[in-house]
């Protein structure tokens, strides 16, 4: 890759490297120079930038990341696209993130301009979470480091979790509280179901290894998937009451102890049918993560824990609240929803726009308009739903059931929001207002999509979404064909109060101009972005070229 001052005879297709203000545009960093940009760089007495400028051995950022990503993306992994030398690779279900960790040191070693930067393994992601993130440095990487990545990689998964049924054994002494035991139970119920499961057996009896043997023989008759065992007194040694009653009932002890606080006291075993059995350590009746969080994890995903596994667990295992060091556990999200704490890629709400009168078309509803055996509005909502948008509301207006009708069937997601505003011929303002009011707070932006457009594709909408991010500066996200803007908008939810004040038939538009230094223009292959109907001639071409 050539890097440095170039004069602007040889800077057509070169990447800007650092942005540049004109008087009447900025020029960001990373645009790719046109014809006309040269042109208007010239007329501003510009006469050399700094860029960068591809050669046969490079291979483009966003081509690099996206062929990184899609070599590591293995079961139940998406890779996202690829914006300025990024590509996050997305869960597609809950359960434990799992990868070979050499093989991962392996691809940040090929080359500094390749790095891929993950989740810590077997932790716990949610439908949707992010998982890892591939990034490009500069604007392009060496080939043959992309290769000898490709050559090298294992593909990182998510793992889910089984749904199982769990028995729990009390032991209890003359001095044991019912109500600590009631707790427990209801502490190991939550535990379950959050990881899909169930707690379909419980029994309690006196703190004696025959006893506790008796009842696992009881649970094994309930055909349950794993045996839990909390005892009145704590596991001390492998030949305590708790283990003794695991081998007396036909088990045997894999493991005890561990180098994870809370949680040093846990014991691992298996019964001779090969259901798992784990002597819970006491910080197991409390919900607050703990060294028993980390094995229940494990063994509900079917993934084989070893005593070594265990052993490796001490580095991140000081988990104990201490002075020095307290942690804010009553507050951990973890707790109680396993995904509140974790990286996750931009919630994108989606609103489409279904409301206006349209005019110009005569007589005619443009929205219902046939485009290629499909209404026109149809088409959008479509690609819509398609997309990694969600949630889905959609503002009806003019004719409002007629549009709601041809919205509605089977193939349609339940989850869309039908809102009607009965001022929508006051303008697109009214509308888009109605439309913010029904989104849920915890969304981080809405991408307002035009009912008017049937060839925006989904993918337009996704490169919209993976280029979000508004502490890199990609608060607004303006897609473009050939450096001319277009619809749809993605907007950070930062923008939505100034929306909710907005007047007549302007829409938002102006917001881009007076927020320039986090707009960022998205280029599109296709021409969809640029091309909606207001006229019968529009829909004719259109329709013929879709």
């Amino acid at each position: 890759m050539l890097f440095g001052e170039t004069p602007l005879d040889k800077a057509e297709g070169a990447i800007l490297a650092h942005s540049v203000r004109l008087t009447n545009a900025t020029f960001k960093k990373g645009r790719v120079l046109s014809a006309a940009d040269i042109d208007a760089l010239r007329a501003d007495g510009i006469m050399v930038v700094i860029a960068a400028r591809l050669e046969k051995t490079d291979v483009g950022e966003d081509e690099a990341a996206k062929r990184v990503a899609n070599v590591l993306a293995g079961n139940n992994l998406r890779a996202g696209p690829a914006f300025t030398g990024r590509a996050n690779l997305i869960a597609e279900k809950s359960g434990l993130v799992t990868f070979d960790r050499g093989s991962l040191e392996r691809i940040n070693l090929v080359h500094e301009s390749l790095t891929v930067a993950t989740l810590p393994e077997f932790e716990l992601v949610e439908e949707g979470g992010l998982v890892a993130t591939i990034k490009v440095i500069p604007f392009a990487a060496p080939v043959n480091a992309v290769e000898a990545i490709e050559s090298i990689a294992r593909s990182m998964c998510v793992t889910p979790f089984i749904p199982t049924a769990a028995g729990l054994i009390q032991s209890r002494l003359p001095q044991t509280k019912e109500s600590v035991l009631d707790k427990t139970v209801d502490v190991t119920r939550e535990r379950m179901e959050r990881y899909g499961g169930s707690l379909d057996f419980e029994q309690r009896c006196r703190h004696d290894s025959a006893d506790i043997s008796d009842a696992i023989a009881q649970a094994i008759q309930q055909d349950v998937g794993i045996v839990l065992i909390a005892g009145a007194s704590a596991i001390t040694d492998r030949r305590d009451v708790i283990p003794t009653a695991i081998v007396q009932a036909g088990g045997q002890i894999e493991h005890f102890g561990m180098p994870v606080d809370p949680g040093n006291l846990l014991l691992l075993g298996r019964l001779a049918n090969d259901t798992p059995v784990i002597g819970l350590p006491g910080c197991a009746r409390s919900p607050k993560t703990n060294g028993f969080d980390w094995i229940l994890e494990r063994v509900l995903a079917g993934l084989k824990v070893s005593g070594d596994d265990i052993k490796r667990m001490g580095v991140g295992g000081l988990l104990k609240e201490i002075p020095s060091r307290p942690l804010p556990r009553d507050e951990a999200a973890r707790d109680t929803d396993m995904s509140a704490t974790a990286p996750r890629v931009p919630k994108i709400a989606a609103l489409v726009m279904a409301a206006g009168q349209s005019r110009r078309m005569g007589a005619e509803n443009k929205l219902l308009a046939d485009v290629k055996g499909t209404p026109m509005v149809r088409r959008v909502l479509d690609q819509v739903v398609a997309s990694d948008a969600g949630p889905i509301a959609v503002v009806l207006g003019h004719e409002p059931e007629r549009v709601k009708e041809c919205l509605s069937g089977s193939d349609i997601t339940p989850d869309i929001t039908f809102v009607e505003n009965p001022d929508f011929e006051q303008g697109l303002s009214t509308s888009l207002i109605r439309g913010l009011e029904v989104l849920p707070d915890d969304i981080d932006g809405v991408v307002i999509c035009l009912g008017d457009m049937p060839r925006v594709a989904s993918d337009d909408i996704n490169r919209l979404i993976a280029a979000f991010s508004p502490i890199e500066g990609r608060a607004i996200c303006v897609p473009t064909h050939r450096g001319k803007r277009g619809n749809p908008v993605l907007w950070s939810h930062r923008f939505f109060d100034e929306m909710r004040h907005l007047h007549g038939d302007v829409g938002a538009r102006h917001l881009i101009g007076e927020y320039a230094d986090v707009v960022a223009e998205i280029e599109m292959e296709a021409d969809g972005v640029l091309l909606d109907v207001d006229t019968p001639k529009k829909l004719s071409d259109i329709a013929a070229l879709s």
